[in-house]
C-alpha cells in the first residue's frame, strides 16, 4: 500500500491506490510526491485519445458536405440527418460511459474506447469509395462514428478525479480544450487530405462546372494509425482512476437537483458548441452556397470549433482565480446576445450577408467555449469527488446530443430553403432561460451553491 511519502516502484498490475487506501491529491505532500506525475501523465494521454475521438466523431460533418458532389444522390434533409446521427449516438454511449471508469478502471475503458475508433474510421474509408453505397449504410456508419463522442463521458470524470480541486477546472480545461480540438484538426485536415493520392483511387468531385478528383476515403482512413498509437499509450501507460463504485452507487446524483440544472447549463454550452460544430458546414452550404462566389464550407467550418477550443483551454484557469459561475454568466450573456445579432444575416438573399453570418457564427462558438471551461470548474465544486465524476460523465451525456437536436431543427427548419432564423430564436430564449438558472443558483450573492 502506498502512503505519502514513500516512495512508488513499478508494479505490474496497472492500478493505483483507491482514495480509501491513500489517494489524497488535497495532501500537498502526497501530491508533491507521488500524485503530480501521476495525474499529468493520465492528462496527457487520455487528451491525446479524446482528441481522436473528437476527430472521428466529427468528420462526417466534413465528409458530407462531398457526397454530392462526387455523385450520391441525397437531399438537403438526408444531409443533415447524417450529421445527426453522430450526436445520437454520442449522447446514447455518454451515458454508458458515465459509469464504466469507477466499475472497469481508467487503463481498460480508454485503452478499449480507444481501439474501437477503428470501426467508423474504416468503415467510411470504404462506404465513400463505393458509388453503390446506400443511404442506410450511412446512416448506419454515422451512427458508429458517435463512438467517438461517447468517450468524453468517461475520459472527463477520470480526470478529475486525479486532480486536487484547486487545478481541475485547469486540468480539465486543458483536456476538454485540447479534446475539442479534434473537431477544428478533422474539419481543416480533411480538405487538405481528400487532395493526396494516399489510399485507393480518386472520385470525381463536380462543383457548377467545375470538376476536380479528390479521394474522400482518406478523411476517414487518415486517423486509423493514430487511433492505434493512441490504444497501445492507454494500454500500457494508465492506471486505474483511485474511486471505485458499483453502477447502483453511482446512481444517487440523479437525485440531487444540481445535477438537473448542471445538465440544462452544459447543454447549453457545449450541446451549442458541438451542435453548431456538427451543423456549420452544411448551413453555410445551404445558406450560401449556389449563389456568385459562395464560400467552400470547409475551408470556414474549421474556425469555428477552433475559436471555442482554445478558448475552452484557456479559460480553465481563468475560472480557477474568478469562480466557474461568473464565467458562465458572461458565456450565458454572450450566446443571447449573439443569437439575436445573427437573425438578420441568417436568411440571406445575397453574399452581403456573408461576413456578418460568419462573424456571429464565430461568436457564438467563441462563448460556448467559455462556459464550456467554467461549468466544468462548477461541477467539481458543487458535487463531492464521486459525485463529481457522475455529474461531469452525464451532463456530458446529455450535451453530447448537440449534434443531433441542432442538425435535426435544421434540417426541418432550411428544408429547401434559406433561412434558418426560427433556429437561433430558439437558441436565445433556451440560453436566456439558463442565465437565469445560473444567476439564481450559483453566481448571485447569497446563492444556494456559490461556485
Amino acid at each position: 500500500m502506498a502512503h505519502a511519502g514513500t516512495a512508488v516502484k513499478p508494479e505490474k498490475a496497472p492500478e493505483i491506490p483507491s482514495s480509501q487506501s491513500g489517494w489524497t491529491p488535497e495532501d500537498s505532500e502526497f501530491w508533491a510526491s507521488i500524485g503530480k506525475k501521476k495525474a499529468w501523465k493520465t492528462l496527457w494521454i487520455t487528451t491525446f485519445c479524446l482528441l481522436l475521438s473528437f476527430a472521428t466523431w466529427f468528420m462526417v460533418s466534413a465528409i458530407v458536405v462531398k457526397l454530392t458532389g462526387i455523385g450520391f444522390k441525397f437531399d438537403t434533409k438526408q444531409l443533415f440527418w447524417l450529421t445527426a446521427m453522430p450526436g445520437l449516438a454520442a449522447g446514447t454511449l455518454r451515458i454508458i460511459h458515465t459509469f464504466l471508469v469507477p466499475v472497469f478502471g481508467t487503463r481498460k475503458t480508454v485503452a478499449i474506447s480507444t481501439l474501437l475508433l477503428l470501426i467508423p474510421a474504416i468503415g467510411w474509408g470504404f462506404a465513400v469509395s463505393n458509388p453503390n453505397t446506400s443511404y442506410a449504410t450511412f446512416m448506419f456508419l454515422a451512427f458508429l462514428a458517435g463512438l467517438g463522442g461517447g468517450n468524453f463521458s468517461s475520459f472527463m470524470p477520470s480526470t478529475s478525479l486525479f486532480f486536487p480541486k484547486k487545478l481541475q477546472g485547469t486540468a480539465l480545461g486543458i483536456q476538454a480544450g485540447i479534446g475539442n480540438f479534434g473537431v477544428s484538426v478533422a474539419q481543416f485536415l480533411i480538405p487538405v487530405i481528400i487532395g493526396l493520392s494516399l489510399i485507393g483511387t480518386s472520385q470525381t468531385f463536380t462543383k457548377g462546372d467545375k470538376t476536380s478528383q479528390i479521394f474522400l476515403q482518406n478523411a476517414a482512413f487518415i486517423w486509423a494509425p493514430f487511433i492505434v498509437i493512441g490504444a497501445v499509450a492507454a494500454w500500457f501507460g494508465l492506471r486505474s482512476v483511485p474511486v471505485k463504485a458499483s453502477f447502483r452507487e453511482q446512481l444517487d446524483i440523479f437525485k440531487e437537483k444540481h445535477t438537473w440544472v448542471m445538465t440544462s447549463l452544459y447543454f447549453m454550452t457545449f450541446g451549442t458548441f458541438s451542435g453548431l460544430a456538427a451543423a456549420f458546414p452544411l448551413l453555410i452550404q445551404k445558406l450560401y452556397g449556389g449563389q456568385p462566389d459562395s464560400p467552400d464550407p470547409l475551408a470556414f467550418a474549421f474556425l469555428g470549433p477552433l475559436i471555442g477550443a482554445g478558448i475552452r483551454a484557456a479559460c480553465g484557469p481563468i475560472a480557477d482565480r474568478f469562480g466557474g459561475a461568473k464565467v458562465t454568466m458572461v458565456s450565458a450573456i454572450g450566446l443571447v446576445v449573439c443569437s439575436i445579432l445573427i437573425l438578420p444575416y441568417a436568411s440571406p438573399t445575397s453574399m452581403g450577408s456573408w461576413g456578418g453570418f460568419l462573424w456571429l457564427m464565430l461568436a457564438l462558438f467563441f462563448f460556448s467555449g467559455i462556459g464550456n471551461a467554467s461549468t466544468f470548474k462548477q461541477m467539481p465544486m458543487i458535487f463531492p469527488p464521486r459525485q463529481a465524476g457522475g455529474v461531469i460523465g452525464w451532463t456530458s451525456a446529455i450535451a453530447a446530443y448537440g449534434p443531433f437536436v441542432f442538425s435535426v431543427l435544421l434540417g426541418m427548419i432550411i428544408g429547401t430553403g434559406k433561412n434558418a432564423s426560427p433556429f437561433f430564436v430558439g437558441l436565445a430564449i433556451f440560453c436566456a432561460f439558463n442565465l437565469v438558472l445560473n444567476f439564481w443558483f450559483y453566481a448571485r450573492k447569497g446563492a444556494e451553491k456559490p461556485c
